[in-house]
């Protein structure tokens, strides 16, 4: 069976999950980030949930989900379909309350996550391309065998334990002007949204998606939720095909605005994470300073605004190509075409100049065979290190000045 679908949700539910979650869950730090402040002209906390044990903040959730299980579905144990996240948050919880898990995660699942999951004591099964096929075999398990599906972002206990940080930010960040909340299936931004309104209603509740699986405002275009196309994107935790129900219907009546951010911007918001705050999160909770950076959000200018940082759960082997992404969106690593001299010295020539002009070669490709017809020539690619734009423009017309013919700069 799945619990919870008829429970109605308000700033009570989510203040006896507070109470009731409190010997599980971390109260986490909301530091003022002077770095970032003053990156971006705001005055910005970071709610640093990725330091709950699992690394997020579904922890929350799951817990007071599985404490709102009677006896009988407790001995039985729960099931869920996650790709990550919240399949962690059952898995250790559950261990922790002794209540067999069994998460149902996509063939596509990250190997760590996969281990993680079952070091935690849960049953884990690998089935489907997607999260959508995955949810399929949990429901056929669920009815088999008798299980209690914990939806991650819709189950009212979920949501009401989600919330649980909004009742945070509320007491550690008391001038709050604004938070900016990811959305996925909308469990985060609903749960905050009922704790701060009904702290202040004044306070503006901003959510942003990642362009490429921005099921919520595909939702809110066509009036309630709808199943729709994901994309591959950086913020992996935000890919759900289709709103919660029960998400949607309390934050479309208490989410102020909307936007959405491209993967580029997900990329550099990594990047100033790891450098200003040394903080290492996952796409889904970079997307919140995404916001910030890309020019969206000018009215917040000298404003007063919370950041969740809600998950730590990057793949380590994409995070080095990542930050790359994040120093090419910065204007610090660059590449261009052009054609050398095959002969002793042509290259020396090219980085001497490059040199000159502090700039440093990080990769050079040498095209031979396709090179035309002068095989005195060749052509090269060439990836240079700079402290941005403006510095690469110097370095180009250094080049030109020497007589390299910059063909091609690619993004």
């Amino acid at each position: 069976m799945t619990i919870g679908t008829d429970k109605s949700i308000t700033v009570v539910e989510i203040r006896a999950a507070q109470k009731r979650t409190a010997s599980g869950i971390i109260k986490t730090p909301c530091p003022k980030s002077a770095s970032l402040s003053a990156a971006t002209g705001m005055q910005l906390y970071c709610k640093l949930d990725y330091l709950q044990r699992t690394g997020s903040f579904k922890e929350r959730g799951a817990r007071n989900a599985l404490l709102m299980l009677d006896a009988g579905q407790a001995i039985r144990g729960v099931i869920a379909a996650s790709a990550g996240n919240h399949a962690l948050g059952l898995a250790y919880h559950g261990n922790n309350l002794g209540i067999p898990v069994t998460v149902v995660m996509p063939e596509t699942a990250p190997l760590t996550k996969v281990k993680n999951c079952q070091e935690m004591g849960a049953r884990v099964l690998q089935k489907g391309a997607h999260i959508l096929e995955a949810r399929e075999e949990a429901s056929h398990l669920e009815k088999s065998e008798g299980l209690t599906y914990i939806n991650g972002f819709d189950d009212p206990d979920v949501i009401a334990g989600q919330g649980t940080m909004g009742l945070e930010i509320a007491e550690q960040v008391p001038n709050l002007d604004a938070i900016i909340c990811p959305i996925g299936g909308g469990g985060l931004i609903s749960g905050i949204a009922l704790s701060l309104k009904d702290h202040n209603p004044n306070i503006r509740i901003i959510g942003v998606e990642a362009q490429a699986v921005s099921s919520f405002a595909a939702a809110m275009k066509n009036g309630g939720p709808i199943l729709v196309q994901m994309s591959p994107s950086l913020a992996d935790g935000l890919a759900v095909p289709k709103v919660g129900a029960n998400a949607f219907k309390i934050a479309s009546r208490l989410v102020d605005q909307f936007i959405t951010v491209e993967e580029s911007d997900i990329a550099l918001a990594i990047l100033r994470l790891v450098e200003l705050e040394k903080a290492v999160v996952e796409g889904a909770a970079a997307t919140t300073l995404a916001a910030c950076l890309c020019g969206k959000l000018p009215d917040l200018q000298g404003k007063t605004v919370v950041l969740p940082l809600c998950g730590g759960n990057i793949d380590t082997n994409i995070l080095g190509r990542v930050l790359e992404r994040g120093l090419v969106k910065d204007g610090r690593l660059c590449r261009f075409a052009t054609e050398i001299s095959d002969r002793p010295g042509g290259l020396a020539q090219l980085a001497k100049a490059i040199a000159e002009e502090r700039g440093s070669i990080h990769q050079i490709e040498h095209d031979r065979a396709f090179g035309g017809d002068d095989i005195s020539r060749v052509h090269i690619q060439c990836m240079v290190e700079t402290r941005n734009f403006d510095h690469f423009a110097k370095i180009r017309d250094r080049l030109t000045r020497e007589g390299f013919v910059i063909k091609t700069v690619m993004d």
